[in-house]
């Protein structure tokens, strides 16, 4: 791929977003984030365009003399989606339809699609859902336009500039703030985490190497049972956090997955990795001292 490729990136404003916009611009790419909110992250060199994904004009627009589009606009929280199929829905997918429409009239070359792992499993609710049609809408528009693509099914990430939404996040902030933590579960449940940086790392690999129309499942190198993540915070905190286990909520109870997010559901996909990778000990800690100091920021404005 050739430097100074222009790239568009939906959802560039949020977590994933803002690390992969980052790690094309300091590549040399030139990048323009798409959101209906500015980016609190933006450097002076990327370029920032207001709109939303259910405006098919204004994703014209935007995606006039572009190379490539990201498309990471999506709601992705499935605590959220699980009650909220309507809203779910039109966003995940109908916003994914304006974002390959508007490409395909403007000629764009190629367009990566973030997906989710739990388009493998039988959880995930809507969510799950609106991701499994968006990798089909994806295929389809490739077969029937010839239209480049790329399937990024992300595991749980972790990292800087997330927030309440992120499972990570929220532990570390209320042991920060609380000394305690409270999770619905009982912390058997299996996860493979992935720090942001190396996410957004494998985006630029995958880009820069011309790999097209290949389904990569992007997890990181070692399972963990959230309750061995929650023992690792207490014991970054000096052992002096309270853990409380709660039962689920049953209603709830088919959102997430346990054990592993597969089903026999035939949507084979390619684990990518690299061979260096963010230690997850010390990534805690950082989140840690984001939090803090933003938390003394507030007291400072106050």
């Amino acid at each position: 791929m050739k430097k100074l490729s222009n790239i568009l990136i939906t959802g560039g404003s949020g977590f994933i977003g803002s690390h992969v916009a980052d790690a094309f611009s300091n590549s040399g790419h030139k990048v323009s984030i798409l959101d209906i909110k500015e980016s609190p992250y933006i450097q002076p060199n990327q370029r920032f365009i207001r709109a939303d994904i259910l405006d098919l004009a204004s994703l014209k627009r935007a995606m006039k003399g572009i190379d490539l589009v990201f498309h990471f606009a999506a709601l992705a929280d499935i605590d959220v989606a699980e009650n909220s199929p309507f809203e779910t829905l039109n966003i995940n997918i109908m916003g994914t339809v304006n974002v390959l429409e508007a490409a395909r009239e403007e000629g764009v070359n190629k367009i990566v699609f973030a997906s989710s792992i739990y388009v493998c499993s039988r959880s995930g609710s809507f969510y799950k859902a609106s991701k499994h049609a968006g990798e089909l809408i994806v295929e389809e528009y490739s077969k029937r336009y010839g239209m480049k693509f790329n399937i990024l099914r992300f595991g749980t990430l972790y990292g800087p500039r997330s927030d309440q939404h992120n499972s990570v996040y929220r532990f570390l902030k209320s042991a920060l703030e609380n000394r305690k933590v409270s999770v619905k579960s009982d912390g058997k449940e299996v996860r493979e985490y992935i720090h942001v940086f190396d996410a957004a790392r494998i985006c630029l690999k995958i880009a820069e190497e011309g790999i097209d129309n290949e389904t990569f499942i992007l997890t990181g190198h070692h399972r963990m049972r959230v309750s061995e993540l929650l023992d690792m915070i207490n014991e970054v905190m000096d052992n002096s956090i309270d853990i409380e286990y709660k039962s689920k909520d049953a209603e709830a109870s088919g959102s997430h997955y346990e054990e592993t997010p597969y089903s026999y559901i035939p949507r084979v996909g390619k684990k990518i990795t690299t061979n260096t990778y963010c230690d997850l000990g010390q990534s805690l800690v950082e989140i840690l001292h984001e939090i803090d100091k933003a938390k003394a920021s507030e007291e400072v404005r106050i």
